[in-house]
């Protein structure tokens, strides 16, 4: 699977990374590289493959245990033992010491346990299970975090390129008066301070487009690295109309936080099952074989001697200094915060979706507003150059007219931006960027 991916990922690099194959990239194509190459979503989605790979391992802690031990033992003094002498028919009151065993002793041990109940393995592979959906939902919030992240950026960037092509407008049309009135300076029509207060207004663009072009290069570096495009690559977006709510759709709520609170009561109800448990016995069946060597070199004597048997052996912690006790006096407290912070996130989550829509239709109205002040600022701007050629208004004129048109122009990219964002915001709150 992760290889899949992994191919997958480096495809989609490789087409749009070729110069020969220049292609635009629209936001559902950026959420699509991301969903691949981005590094945080790559690492939620091992965190799952782990959490995966845990429970297999866990699960095979109930399968049979084989075991094998070897020892080797001299003995430079061999252990004795007292006995009476009246059990071999001496006299009664007198006691020997007898010497048991060879000075070598080779012991080899093989031994099978079969876990038949343990409370606790019980217990683990149940919170495996849970913490299965509990990372699940951690994976969704990185990527739901990542697409907001790649959503945003995409949005600014449609922005400075509009404000970029407001510039080169302002900027031409600009110099286009400029040489106009530099030809009537030339001709002694016009007074040097008046052509002054045009450039003063050039340069202020010019300035402006090199403060727009930084920013733009900041924030496609940062929406190549989200998406996982090589720093040389060339980035190139489909422009996106300035219109109304273009990236809401019918979305059913994905609430995620309350999803991974669910999860983690479900974590906590099964850890008091398993302090429950723990007042249980652990039964497990075993078996062993076990072959002794025995040898005393200076007798030449060497014996082998096996040995086997089977077994139940039952463990049952009867005491254990009121520890359980107080775990399960944590757990309660544990169960009441998590009660609490659901509630609390539940009413948070409300509140925002709720002011989400409210901004989305807010900002959608001021968006409208804006473009039609951008209208009527065009014809204002159109109306005092006709007149400024005509010699019928002052410089002053012609640059508060330049002034309020660069103002709507940037109204309308600022509440286009607002209103991307509002959209985005209240997708996030539903857990529904896609």
């Amino acid at each position: 699977m992760r290889k899949s991916l992994y191919f997958a990922g480096i495809f989609l690099s490789l087409v749009h990374l070729n110069p020969s194959r220049a292609q635009e990239l629209d936001l559902a194509t950026c959420l699509r590289m991301a969903d691949t190459a981005n590094l945080q979503i790559r690492n939620a989605n091992l965190d799952v493959l782990i959490n995966e790979r845990q429970r297999e391992a866990y699960l095979a802690s109930r399968m049979p245990q084989l075991n094998f031990n070897a020892d080797y033992k001299y003995n430079a003094v061999i252990p004795g033992q007292i006995i009476p002498a009246s059990a071999f028919g001496g006299p009664v009151g007198v006691y020997n010491t007898v010497k048991f065993g060879v000075p070598y002793i080779l012991s080899n041990n093989v031994q099978l346990t079969q876990i038949l109940f343990n409370s606790q393995v019980n217990y683990g592979l149940t919170a495996l299970k849970i913490n299965t959906e509990l990372v699940g939902t951690q994976r969704d919030i990185a990527v739901q975090e990542v697409r907001y992240q790649v959503s945003n950026s995409y949005f600014l960037l449609q922005g400075i390129y509009q404000q970029l092509a407001f510039i080169d407008s302002n900027i031409q049309h600009t110099r286009s008066i400029l040489k106009n009135m530099e030809l009537t300076l030339s001709q002694g029509l016009i007074i040097p301070t008046e052509v002054d207060k045009v450039k003063i207004n050039e340069l202020s663009l010019v300035n402006a487009k090199s403060n727009l072009l930084a920013s733009k290069d900041q924030l496609e570096y940062l929406l190549k690295i989200l998406i996982g495009l090589p720093e040389s690559s060339n980035l190139s977006l489909v422009k996106d109309a300035m219109v109304q709510k273009t990236i809401l759709k019918e979305a059913s709520p994905n609430l995620l936080q309350l999803n991974l609170i669910e999860s983690q009561r479900k974590m906590n109800e099964a850890e008091a099952k398993g302090i429950r448990m723990s007042y249980l016995p652990n039964l497990n069946f075993y078996g062993i074989y076990n072959y002794n060597i025995n040898l005393k070199p200076e007798d030449d004597f060497r014996k082998g001697i096996p040995g086997a048997f089977i077994g139940l052996r039952m463990d049952w912690n009867l005491f254990s200094g009121m520890e359980r006790i107080n775990k399960g006096k944590i757990n309660q407290l544990n169960n009441e915060k998590l009660d609490n912070q659901y509630e609390l996130v539940n009413q948070q989550l409300d509140y925002a979706i709720r002011n989400n829509q409210r901004q989305i239709s807010v900002k959608a109205e001021s968006l409208e507003v804006s473009k039609e002040q951008l209208r009527l600022a065009e014809n204002v701007h159109r109306n005092a150059s006709l007149k400024f050629k005509e010699g019928m208004i002052s410089s002053n004129d012609l640059i508060l007219a330049e002034t309020g048109l660069e103002q709507a122009q940037s109204n309308v990219v600022s509440a286009y931006i607002q209103l991307r964002q509002a959209e985005l915001d209240y997708l996030k709150s539903i857990g529904n960027i896609k």
